[in-house]
């Protein structure tokens, strides 16, 4: 299994699946997103992420009726220093063309839109962010340093 190694000062952008293998403790992933969330409470790293990803984590505890699930969503992504970042009608065009020229799905897009249009002042993504995801179809963006939890997993 390999290790999640995550610099100091860094911004990552944590798509929603990092929340959930998180949250509901997932038994591939909980472990090796561990050193994130250490450095993160210890104010090492940034986390930030779309608004969306609160909407995509409380579809199934809601539709379940899991309200204690719903509450530790929100605790971490509204009560938390997580930032999420808002989807603008900026964000909305950029993900209309990344959907056109890459053929994301839409909330994909949503998200690396996102990214992209929050970059650093430095506007490189390579030396001060990183985009944490478990879903290799974004590689199809350029500029974004994707990063696949199940290619660290298996490093």
């Amino acid at each position: 299994m390999g290790q999640l190694n995550i610099p100091d000062s860094v911004t990552v952008y944590a798509d929603t699946s990092v929340f959930i293998y998180t949250v509901e403790a997932n038994s591939n992933y909980y472990n090796l997103l561990q050193p994130l969330w250490s450095r993160f409470y210890a104010g090492a790293v940034e986390i930030v992420s779309s608004e969306l990803s609160l909407m995509e984590v409380l579809v199934v505890p809601m539709r379940d009726r899991n309200a204690a699930l719903v509450s530790t969503y929100e605790q971490l992504l509204l009560s938390s220093n997580v930032r999420l970042l808002p989807i603008s009608q900026a964000v909305l065009r950029s993900a209309a063309q990344l959907r056109a020229s890459t053929n994301l799905k839409t909330p994909d897009a949503i998200h690396a839109a996102t990214a992209l249009g929050n970059l650093p002042s430095d506007r490189s993504w390579n030396r001060n962010c990183l985009f944490l995801t478990n879903d290799s179809q974004f590689r199809r963006v350029a500029g974004l340093p994707v990063v696949v939890l199940d290619d660290v997993l298996f490093s």
